[in-house]
């Protein structure tokens, strides 16, 4: 049987990047495409590169990815040289990077999954860090959902 907090932890990144299942949600709007790609799924380019208050929904969907990266690099044993602030710089995108940002995303949090898939007990470190990539992601879907009732793009549902 599965380590119960794993299983937890794949149950809250599922909800933050693709939303929650059945209509039921630990804590994002229990509506279909509420997650972070449902979120990002009417952005365009433009929008995605349009400042609201000092930053842009590219700029922390890249900063999520990037989270991601170095969570990913973790468990793969590696200690990632960090540049935080390499992606808070991202100020414009045309539509190739942005859909390259939302692929990247993609990648980084399907290995993340897999990764999960391989552990079967936490240290405190893994614990850690992957509690820590719930509530990061988490908090920049609600930073991008807010970003784009500001900006007045229209949701999917």
């Amino acid at each position: 049987m599965k380590n119960p907090m794993l299983l937890a932890v794949q149950t809250l990144l599922k909800e933050t990047f693709d939303g929650p299942e059945k209509n039921a949600s630990w804590f994002t709007e229990a509506k279909p495409r509420s997650g972070l790609y449902g979120t990002l799924e009417n952005v365009t380019a433009e929008q995605a590169s349009i400042p609201v208050h000092g930053t842009t929904i590219a700029a922390q969907t890249d900063h999520t990815r990037y989270y991601l990266w170095v969570a990913n690099s973790y468990l793969r044993g590696e200690e990632p040289a960090k540049d935080w602030e390499a992606s808070w710089k991202i100020s414009e995108v045309e539509s190739i990077t942005w859909s390259e940002f939302k692929h990247k995303l993609q990648h980084e949090y399907n290995t993340l999954l897999k990764s999960i898939d391989s552990l079967d007990t936490l240290d405190e470190q893994t614990s850690h860090g992957l509690l820590g990539a719930i509530a990061h992601s988490a908090y920049h879907l609600g930073s991008v959902r807010q970003m784009i009732k500001a900006l007045k793009v229209p949701s999917q549902t």
